[in-house]
């Protein structure tokens, strides 16, 4: 059986029409508090993939700091991802959390078995980075 493949894309552009996936691919989404209308742009979520509480609320502190000393909102954002050290926290939190290990291995089973996924947040990542981004990184890396 011939592996799915696997993608990422951000909420606005499904709704928009603004990225295209592959017909049969799952749309997965990886956020921690979904909205309503969130939930109506994928066909499921696992929430355990996104980033911890605490990993998002000391980003917004340093984004809210980054904004106040003049930057725009993507560039507040992105100086903050460094300055908490967002991309090395995540991926920690990928390999220590069990829920976030379990979760990664049913989407690898199933990327195995032939379905194709694609990882869908928030953010969109033509001026933003997004951890969606590395988890689709971390699943190529633990999955080839």
């Amino acid at each position: 059986m011939e592996r799915g493949t696997l993608a990422d894309t951000y909420v606005a552009a499904i709704q928009h029409d603004l990225v295209e996936l592959p017909a049969d691919a799952t749309r997965v989404g990886v956020v921690r508090q979904p909205t309503s209308w969130f939930h109506s742009a994928v066909d499921e979520n696992r929430p355990e993939l996104g980033p911890p509480a605490d990993l998002l609320e000391e980003m917004r502190d340093a984004e809210e700091e980054m904004k106040m000393q003049g930057l725009c909102e993507e560039g507040a954002h992105n100086a903050a991802w460094d300055r908490v050290g967002f991309e090395d926290a995540y991926r920690a939190y990928l390999e220590d959390s069990s829920e976030a290990r379990d979760a990664i291995a049913t989407l690898a089973d199933r990327l195995a078995a032939g379905e194709s996924l694609a990882l869908v947040c928030f953010e969109n990542t033509e001026k933003k980075r997004c951890h969606r981004t590395i988890l689709r990184e971390y699943l190529e890396e633990t999955t080839s």
